[in-house]
């Protein structure tokens, strides 16, 4: 029989083994915690009050105190000690990353190196466990992409700050939200190393005047690039400096109507500020009250000018003439013009009415779309602090208000969200509104009419409502208003690419498990649905690694680089899709408030770089809607000529801006000789990994959803991102090119992808 009271000296585990062996790396004098797994053989009396036990039963310590002689169970069983000491050595291995941490954080503030490894840090969004030693070395960033802008103080402020124009991709100082005042040099090194030799006449002459050049990028928008689009609506002083009016321009009530119908329809379901009831009961009390020579109040008709301002905007070019006997220029001006008086009779600047408010936001909803200047981003910035000042960032249920109100509210101040993260990315630097300074809730996803019930609804219907659209984009926007914050704690060493990876699949995750039934109908808005999640979601993934992709000292992760290829496409193809499809022809004036073609770039990089890879057909398919360049023409002309003609356009609008750079931007401005080999290591075979090959293979795939052209099939392993490299080509990189922890994430990460686009 064994003795209970036996010690056993249990031999130490391999883990225990390895992690004695590893060195402590801690500061000089501090001692590493080690642990003995022995048997307690003294009562529990006796330990507590730390007395020497005879180990009787009971003791001599509690017969004399008459205290109860308690001993532990047992020894455990061999399986159950070795379970044991393998919690106390995971354990230990905590305590040990703890330490290191805390060691490394001491030795950056005392002026050391912290860009040699970057230690894993646990977020409460990094639920992935095993993972390597190498994994915890993160990509690092390109320099080359800055948060904040300077210029020369000789630049040129008479230039509009909208930057250059190709195709209907407009591009100004910030691409894909960053500044990259060394783009042109990108772009040609770009040219300098690709793996091919072009007799593009683009090449031969660097110009565009020769009548012999056979076609150009942008051939179909022939404004002068640096002008304004058709999308451009300057605000002008009289929303705080009011001109005297010379005339008080009122539509008939035919052409009003037809306004506010085209704004019901076509602006409300993506831009959405009223509560409809309210609005067309405003609206009729307004011509009865004309009727009756009764002033409707000042921030009631600002609501009505604003919203026929929005409908003239979303108007096709040609309809406005047809019924209001204007041109649809025209018609913008004058509805413009007096939703701008009607604000400043609103007193704007010192308003605390709500209906105030609401009426500046539809009035800047449709100026903040594709083009957006700095006079733009100073109107947002006002309507920020005013809302603020109005208490719009308290919701409110705090203070008692009706369902109606509270609806209004969240509606305005998700809204003024939306705009903030909107003009962040065309003018920069952040966003100002940060997510734990207010506590405005999402509005329901309910109907406009439940909410005037006896009992309005107080949680989420399970159901396809008025609001499902926007909510939707409100909380893609959350997430995007996320990462920005995200990316100043990577740059600082506080999150790693692992956790905010892992925040993207949980979003995705919990998103479309959420929106999933609510979308199962094929209806154009339940589309525009589909294609608005897969576009915010895909540009969420390029908002991130982006920064890894170009103008980096080592190629990117083959995985990352999968991924984030997949994510362009996704982008772009639902831009298109918004634009083209004739069932989403009534929102497309608002796609440029949705995404820009940022992402095309980066495509035309990689079309360029490897002509050959199996998705070039299903990239072109969207570059050249983007760009206007012909389908027939060869594919390596047509990317040259892009990124040359893109070359010089941003090199003429960089001489006029005076841009200035960095000291580390200009050292670095040439990418190295890295980049090169990485544009011309050939492509290796599968083209596609697993945890890519399951980006690409939703759940739910929508069969009824309207089809459109339809692409190439792709190749016979179902892959669609043929952008794999061999990591053998830099072995300084192998260690992060295999890293395991992309590949499980990216597994998970896009097994839910609900969202298929119907090629």
């Amino acid at each position: 029989m064994a003795d209970p009271y036996a010690v056993h000296n249990n031999p130490p585990s391999k883990a225990t083994a390895e992690r004695k062996s590893r060195p402590a790396d801690l500061p000089q004098g501090q001692q590493k915690i080690r642990r003995r797994n022995r048997t307690i053989a003294s009562c529990l009396s006796c330990r507590q009050r730390k007395l020497k036990c005879d180990k009787q039963v009971p003791c001599g310590n509690c017969q004399r105190f008459q205290r109860d002689c308690l001993y532990i169970a047992p020894a455990l069983d061999t399986a159950a000690q070795q379970k044991l000491a393998e919690i106390k050595d995971r354990l230990g291995d905590l305590e040990e990353t703890l330490e290191r941490d805390v060691a490394r954080r001491a030795a950056a503030k005392s002026g050391s190196d912290r860009s040699s490894v970057v230690p894993k840090i646990e977020d409460e969004d990094d639920d992935y466990d095993h993972l390597s030693p190498d994994d915890e070395q993160d990509p690092e960033p390109s320099p080359l992409g800055m948060f904040d802008q300077v210029y020369d103080n000789d630049a040129d402020d008479g230039l509009m700050d909208l930057g250059i124009q190709l195709g209907k991709l407009r591009m100004s100082d910030r691409v894909g939200g960053l500044v990259r005042p060394k783009m042109s040099d990108e772009l040609n090194a770009k040219l300098r190393s690709a793996n091919h030799k072009s007799q593009n006449l683009y090449c031969q002459r660097h110009g565009y005047s020769d009548s012999t050049v056979p076609w150009q990028p942008g051939t179909v928008s022939q404004e002068p690039f640096l002008n304004p689009g058709p999308d451009f609506i300057v605000p002008s002083s009289n929303l705080f400096f009011p001109d005297p009016m010379t005339a008080y321009f009122l539509p008939p009530r035919h052409v009003a109507d037809r306004l506010i119908t085209q704004y019901l329809n076509a602006v409300h379901p993506v831009a959405r500020l009223v509560h409809q009831p309210s609005f067309e009961r405003q609206y009729t009390m307004f011509w009865s009250n004309l009727t009756n020579g009764t002033i409707t109040p000042a921030p009631i008709q600002a609501i009505l000018f604003a919203a026929m301002f929005s409908a003239a905007v979303s108007l096709p070019n040609d309809t406005a003439a047809s019924f209001s006997e204007m041109s649809k220029h025209s018609l913008v001006d004058r509805l413009r013009e007096m939703t701008e008086f009607m604000l400043s009779r609103a007193n704007l600047l010192r308003t605390t009415k709500i209906d105030t408010m609401q009426a500046f936001i539809i009035y800047m909803l449709p100026l903040c779309r594709t083009e957006i200047s700095r006079a733009h981003s100073a109107l947002v910035g006002t309507a920020i602090r005013l809302a603020q000042c109005m208490g719009l960032h308290r919701d409110g249920t705090t203070f008692g208000l009706s369902a109606v109100d509270t609806h209004v509210r969240r509606l305005i101040w998700y809204q003024i969200c939306f705009l903030d993260v909107r003009t962040c990315e065309a003018t920069g630097p952040r966003p100002q509104i940060r997510r734990e300074e207010y506590d405005t809730k999402l509005p329901l996803n309910v109907n406009d009419t439940d909410l005037m019930s006896a009992s309005p609804p107080v949680d989420d219907l399970p159901y396809w409502t008025d609001m499902t659209l926007s909510k939707l984009k409100f909380e893609c926007y959350e997430l995007i208003r996320q990462l920005w914050v995200d990316m100043q704690r990577m740059d600082q060493k506080k999150l790693s690419l692992t956790s905010v990876l892992n925040r993207i699949k949980k979003f995705r995750a919990t998103t479309e498990a959420k929106y999933s039934p609510l979308v199962q109908g094929n209806t154009p808005k339940q589309v525009l649905a589909k294609q608005m999640y897969r576009a915010s979601s895909n540009r969420a993934l390029v908002v991130i690694l982006q920064r890894y992709a170009v103008g980096t000292n080592y190629p990117m992760p083959e995985r990352l680089r999968n991924l984030l290829i997949e994510a362009c496409m996704g982008t772009v193809e639902a831009g298109v899709a918004m634009e083209t499809r004739p069932e989403l022809a009534t929102w497309a004036w608002y796609r440029g408030a949705i995404l820009q073609y940022h992402a095309a770039v980066l495509l035309v990089f990689e079309v360029y770089a490897r002509p050959e890879m199996p998705e070039a057909a299903r990239i072109w398919s969207s570059l050249d809607y983007i760009f206007e360049t012909p389908p027939q023409s060869s594919m390596t002309d047509k990317a040259e000529g892009i990124i040359i003609t893109l070359r010089d356009r941003l090199e003429k609008y960089h001489s006029v801006r005076k841009l200035r750079a960095t000291a580390d931007v200009q050292s670095q401005s040439s990418p190295g000789p890295s980049t090169s080999s990485q544009l011309n290591t050939p492509i290796s075979a599968p083209h596609m990994t697993r945890s890519a090959q399951t980006f690409t293979t939703p759940t739910m795939v929508y069969s009824q959803l309207p089809h459109t052209e339809q692409g190439p099939a792709s190749d016979a392993s179902g892959s669609h991102t043929g952008v794999n490299r061999d990591s053998s080509t830099d072995p300084g990189m192998e260690a992060v090119a295999n890293m395991d922890w992309v590949s499980d994430i990216l597994g998970s990460l896009y097994i839910v992808d609900w969202i298929c686009f119907a090629n």
